[in-house]
């Protein structure tokens, strides 16, 4: 069998073949520690903006003290067609009410499962991408993807 040929990559193009490979995803697995112990989930973000990432949580849910003790973390987003999109990130607990209303009120299943803003269990962390990468599917080489100041 032949090795496949991926189609060439414009540089300027990688950030939005990025983008567009998140969108089509949808869920990223999200990678944290645990002590020295990896351990990956798939998640389903609330909000993007660019390749910042919201993902709500409950406090009860293993990631919270795992990211309160180690706040680096990872998102890898995989198309069906195998581009991925890795986001290496640093979380941290979203706390701005007018942010917060705007997840809340734009998201149907947060509102149907906490019944409201208030419930104590809610925690929207917001992953801030220190590096963001992408693959088109058997290229086997990653381009990196410019982070702008926002």
């Amino acid at each position: 069998m032949s090795q496949p040929k991926p189609k060439p990559i414009d540089s300027a193009e990688v950030p939005a073949l990025a983008l567009e490979t998140m969108k089509r995803a949808k869920f990223p697995v999200l990678a944290t520690c645990e002590g020295d112990q990896a351990r990956a989930r798939p998640v389903s973000p609330v909000r993007t903006d660019d390749f910042v990432v919201y993902v709500a949580n409950l406090r009860r849910y293993g990631k919270t003290q795992e990211l309160a003790a180690n706040s680096k973390a990872e998102l890898c987003y995989m198309d069906d067609e195998h581009n991925q999109v890795r986001i290496t990130a640093t979380a941290e607990i979203v706390t701005d009410r007018p942010l917060l209303e705007e997840i809340w009120n734009a998201s149907p299943l947060l509102r149907a499962y906490l019944g409201s803003l208030e419930n104590p269990e809610l925690i929207i962390y917001r992953f801030t991408p220190n590096r963001v990468r992408y693959m088109r599917e058997w290229a086997l080489e990653y381009f990196e993807v410019p982070l702008t100041a926002s």
